[in-house]
């Protein structure tokens, strides 16, 4: 190893830091990359090299490194106040967030060009109406719960749901429904609902027993079937899931559009339209996963928009701070709160907590954040920028070891495979994606593919021109690993 800084840096970290999601023993070979600052699009290492954040430093960077907003926020806030608990005390970031929070949520009836029609099986009647219990159908999100990170706020969302059919006299109820694919973090809690094999079979042993019903992943798509086809029949699917199911069932768990960490895998809208009908019918609670397609991600604020719902519990985090902070919110209904709403000894109190709930300095990079969305055009150039990165993509559906080029919003995927027909994948221990991320490093781009699954999901701060590159550098990449 040269006597560079960043060599330097890279031995003193192998040294000591133990890396999420690593095999650190692929370090005696793959370079560490010490980052020393950040701008917009681009890291930078302290020797000079610099990389695209293709992947917004896992899904956080939503407006780019250092936006000037959030960091004046920041540096504004640390004049203030740094931290107070927020048990017993409050303060106006925290306060002034969560009524922001509150007023962009979805709204019930709000989106009714976005809302597609459900399946005509969803529109029957249930023997002696259309059931209507605990749940109230498309109530407004008007109660913020803080949390730490993404994984808490699954927890919270998980416990929240469990505890309000327990405070409601219906402790029957214990389980969990969630989607073949999905990942919601590595707590335990949120975990147990996760089905990513990679994360989820080592520690089967201390999870949940959740129900895990079919994902209507396009990709998954039987021969003739639309996006649209698939999502119906998958809903089919889960009506007979809940009409076995139902009555011990606290919540059903989704990704709006995209299962981010599980593939890239995306779906019609028209199933969180359905999905919505069910969870009211069998008088269940809906939880959204928003952590990584929330604020812009898929074309419009919340992918729940595209849909025409409103979840009982709406989970947030990774853009929510533009990438600077630790910071989540559970949005969730006045009607659950107020099962929790009672004198002290009727022991119904939510006694969950963290020490840094609602960090001021967090919410100031929150509001700061959101203010951008709301005060500059983000989305209508997303649009754009969403159009011409689906034009550069577009090419690799020819290729003889592509099967699917898949896209939505700022999100988009190339599926790799050996067999472009049958679809059959190459041998994880070949490590395809792998190659690809090394070609990206070498060529100043950060691209960090799932698997044998290239995705890009760049800052909206990207211009067309650094899309190009992007796609290209991704393009060379692919071609080397499929050598």
């Amino acid at each position: 190893m040269d006597n560079t800084h960043a060599s330097r840096l890279a031995a003193r970290d192998l040294a000591v830091v133990w890396h999420p999601c690593t095999q650190m023993h692929d370090h005696e070979t793959l370079p560490m990359l010490p980052i020393a600052r950040a701008e917009g699009a681009w890291l930078y290492g302290p020797d000079g090299g610099r990389w695209l954040d293709a992947v917004s430093s896992w899904w956080t960077c939503l407006l780019g490194h250092r936006h000037p907003r959030i960091v004046a926020a920041l540096k504004d806030q640390l004049d203030r106040l740094d931290h107070v608990m927020l048990a017993g005390f409050t303060h106006e970031p925290a306060i002034e967030l969560a009524e922001e929070l509150v007023r962009i949520a979805p709204k019930p009836g709000a989106f009714p060009s976005m809302r597609a029609v459900p399946p005509p099986a969803l529109r029957e009647e249930v023997p002696g109406g259309r059931r209507r219990g605990s749940v109230v159908e498309s109530a407004p999100l008007t109660r913020v719960f803080y949390a730490d990170n993404g994984s808490s706020a699954i927890e919270v969302a998980l416990k929240l749901s469990f505890h309000y059919w327990r405070n409601l006299g219906r402790g029957e109820r214990t389980r969990f429904i969630a989607l073949t694919g999905g990942y919601h973090g590595e707590t335990l809690g949120a975990l147990s609902v996760t089905d990513v094999a990679l994360y989820r079979n080592t520690y089967a042993a201390l999870l949940l027993d959740p129900i895990f019903a079919p994902s209507p992943d396009a990709y998954e798509a039987e021969p003739g079937e639309s996006p649209a086809d698939c999502a119906r029949r998958r809903l089919g699917e889960l009506r007979a899931i809940l009409e076995r199911h139902a009555h011990e069932t606290c919540a059903i768990i989704v990704e709006p559009l995209v299962q981010c960490a599980g593939g890239m895998r995306m779906h019609d809208a028209s199933y969180l339209t359905g999905l919505r009908a069910l969870c009211d019918e069998f008088d269940i609670h809906l939880i959204a996963d928003e952590i990584a397609v929330g604020f812009g991600r898929t074309g419009t604020l919340f992918a729940c928009e595209q849909g025409g719902i409103v979840p009982d519990f709406l989970c947030l985090s990774k853009g929510l701070t533009g990438g600077t902070m630790a910071l989540s919110a559970v949005l969730t209904t006045a009607q659950i709160y107020e099962a929790f709403y009672a004198e002290y000894s009727a022991g119904k109190a939510f006694l969950h907590s963290h020490s840094y709930t609602g960090n001021p300095i967090a919410c100031r990079a929150a509001l700061a954040t959101l203010s951008v969305l709301r005060d500059e055009p983000v989305l209508e150039r997303n649009r754009a920028l969403a159009a011409h990165l689906a034009a550069r993509i577009a090419p690799l559906k020819d290729h003889p070891h592509v099967a699917d080029v898949r896209q939505t919003g700022m999100i988009a995927a190339i599926e790799l495979v050996k067999d472009k027909r049958t679809r059959e994948p190459f041998p994880a221990a070949e490590r395809r994606g792998l190659r690809v991320y090394r070609h990206g490093l070498e060529n100043e781009m950060l691209l960090r593919p799932l698997g044998n699954i290239v995705y890009f999901m760049p800052p909206f701060c990207i211009t067309p021109d650094e899309i190009d590159r992007m796609v290209a550098v991704a393009v060379e990449g692919i071609e080397r690993a499929l050598a």
